[in-house]
């Protein structure tokens, strides 16, 4: 396996995006584009190529941060690891 599993977009984010299929139990290392190391997660679900796994707790009704911008409103609490998609998140492009 790679150096790393998962981008993110801009430093702080709340969620990068799993550049393979992760199964549950996988540690995810995350980089910046740029390069720069942000930490490991433990995926607590599997999680599909191109899509978004939780890099921190986001609390329900709280922002979820991608680009360094909200990307849409938490519809349940969010733990870390854990597969950010429609199921969890109300997407404010779309609302």
């Amino acid at each position: 396996m790679g150096k790393h599993q998962a981008l993110v977009h801009h430093e702080g984010d709340a969620v990068a995006v799993v550049i393979m299929d992760i199964a549950k139990g996988t540690a995810v290392s995350s980089v910046t584009l740029e390069g720069q190391d942000q930490g490991t997660v433990t995926a607590t679900q599997d999680i599909p190529l191109g899509h978004k796994i939780a890099l921190r707790d986001i609390e329900q009704g709280s922002d979820v941060i991608k680009y360094g911008r909200s990307i849409g409103e938490a519809t349940q609490n969010i733990t870390a690891g854990q597969h950010v998609h429609t199921q969890n998140v109300k997407s404010q492009r779309w609302a």
